[in-house]
């Protein structure tokens, strides 16, 4: 009995390069070369590879679309490096949205409804953002009034301390209303 290979092994997907790098350049015959300790200005493709060698650096092609490309001569191993950590810096220092839900069924009591806008008015002042929504079970959607009312009042309750998106929408057995929080008074 042969063993037959397992075909489905796929492995680690290789990420493509986004640049093109020394012997990888093709298809020019003069290039634009910057770099540092490096004069400046446009060379034969082969000359250029030679300096970018002669100084144990990489030809890496920045520009491809310019007439002549444009090519740096830097060691390419660190130019990934620094770009891969531009761009977590970048991811981290992006604002996470952070989208807190509150539920109401539509025969929902004055307590359960004031205990619930209490929630809101504190997601509200963290910066969250607060979804709220009423669920209509069974035949309670037939009391589609009574839940945009409610939706309404809770929007009249927060309106000092958040803004709604947009008006009360029914999706489904759901009708729902988003507020975003009002920027705080300097």
């Amino acid at each position: 009995m042969a063993l037959r290979p397992n075909n489905n092994y796929r492995g680690n997907k290789r990420e493509e390069e986004p640049y093109r790098i020394n012997n990888l350049i093709r298809g020019v015959a003069e290039v634009r070369l910057v770099g540092e300790n490096i004069e400046q200005g446009v060379y034969e493709f082969s000359k250029a590879l030679a300096i970018a060698e002669s100084q144990s650096l990489d030809l890496v092609e920045i520009s491809p679309n310019a007439v002549p490309p444009v090519c740096k001569v830097i060691d390419y191993a660190k130019f990934k490096y620094d770009q891969k950590k531009k761009q977590k810096e970048i991811k981290a220092n992006a604002t996470k949205t952070v989208i807190k839900e509150i539920r109401f069924g539509p025969n929902t009591d004055e307590h359960d409804f004031n205990f619930k806008l209490k929630h809101a008015v504190n997601f509200l002042k963290e910066g969250a953002k607060v979804k709220a929504y009423v669920h209509f079970v069974g035949r309670t959607i037939v009391f589609k009034e009574r839940g945009e009312m409610l939706l309404l009042n809770f929007a009249k309750g927060l309106e000092e301390f958040g803004k709604p998106d947009d008006m009360p929408k029914l999706e489904g057995k759901r009708m729902s209303i988003i507020f975003s929080p009002k920027a705080a008074k300097k």
